[in-house]
């Protein structure tokens, strides 16, 4: 059974990458919130990092929720300044660094001092919000950034669910997935993607 719930969990992962980066303007037509909380999930880049974020977390610290929760706070600073206007220079380069990063720290396991994951994640959330941010185009703006944040969490919450059951079970396949979103980062990085 787990075996089959890991196989479902990277066929997913490896189809998503087709998408590329698909969390930006004009997916979607729904406004505020429920646009918002699907805005993470339509884009292969943003789910994955989340994803990472949860797992890596669940698998290396007693404080589960430091990265996640430094993660989805920064990312909500990130939108409200995408959406007040300011703009961050290389937010498509930084995204594809942060999946590149964070897909090396779930596949090597590291451990790194509670507030230094939780300083790294947060920066790459900047650049992720700022991505949200500057194109939410909504006619309730704030509602939407409510609902990306609330997305965003369930995310993160699945992923440390997931990183708790591979934890129990085998590290390898966190590795593999770590692999996987490492290659796609790169991939998105230098273009191939």
């Amino acid at each position: 059974m787990f075996a089959k719930c890991v196989k479902s969990f990277l066929f997913v992962l490896l189809s998503l990458a087709s998408f590329g980066a698909l969390a930006h303007v004009g997916h979607g037509d729904a406004p505020g919130l429920a646009a918002g909380f699907l805005h993470p999930l339509t884009g292969a880049d943003h789910l994955m990092a989340m994803l990472a974020v949860g797992i890596w977390s669940a698998m290396t610290t007693r404080r589960v929720w430091v990265a996640p929760i430094s993660f989805a706070s920064l990312l909500l600073v990130g939108a409200l300044l995408g959406l007040a206007g300011l703009h961050f220079p290389v937010v498509e380069p930084m995204i594809a660094a942060s999946l590149l990063v964070l897909g090396l720290l779930l596949a090597s396991q590291a451990r790194l001092p509670l507030m230094a994951g939780a300083a790294l994640t947060g920066a790459f959330a900047l650049f992720h919000g700022a991505a949200h941010g500057a194109e939410l185009g909504s006619a309730s703006p704030l509602a939407a950034i409510i609902g990306m944040v609330l997305g965003t969490a369930l995310i993160h919450v699945a992923g440390l669910l997931l990183g708790r059951l591979l934890l129990a079970r085998h590290v390898l396949w966190a590795r593999l997935a770590g692999g996987c979103i490492t290659i796609f980062g790169a991939g998105l990085l230098t273009g191939v993607l």
